[in-house]
């Protein structure tokens, strides 16, 4: 694909695949977006990465892991409270202020904590991802 105009991340996330391609996609519109893109781009396996931008004015309501491959968070703007929970349960915090950058480990679970408006690019080997909800694992357990 040749580059006639810019595209913004926040409106067209990338997807990196096999042969190191590189192909725009659909705009995000909703959780139902991921089950789609795991679907069309499932032959590329563990290998395949997302890059997306997400606005955050709110802590996240789910833990994330992805099981296959490592997640990198780059914050773009404001700050992020990463907490991050190995398979002991031992959990670890930093937080990401703008240029900052944190890997999230293969089966390491995730969440975040933000102040204000945060913004921040993923580098996600979403292959296998999964959820859990936040009441039922909560920080100060």
């Amino acid at each position: 694909m040749s580059v006639d105009k810019a595209i913004k991340l926040e409106d067209s996330f990338i997807h990196l695949g096999l042969g190191a391609t590189a192909e725009p996609l659909p705009p995000f519109d909703g959780p139902q977006w991921y089950e789609t893109y795991a679907r069309e781009h499932a032959s590329d396996g563990p290998e395949g990465r997302l890059v997306s931008f997400h606005r955050f004015t709110q802590d996240w309501d789910v833990w994330e892991m992805h099981p296959h491959g490592s997640e990198v968070v780059i914050c773009t703007q404001g700050t992020i409270k990463l907490t991050q929970e190995f398979p002991d349960r031992t959990r670890k915090t930093v937080t990401l202020g703008k240029g900052d950058y944190a890997i999230n480990p293969p089966g390491v679970w995730h969440i975040a904590d933000v102040t204000g408006l945060a913004e921040a690019i993923f580098i996600t080997a979403g292959e296998g991802t999964q959820m859990r909800d936040r009441a039922a694992f909560p920080l100060d357990e």
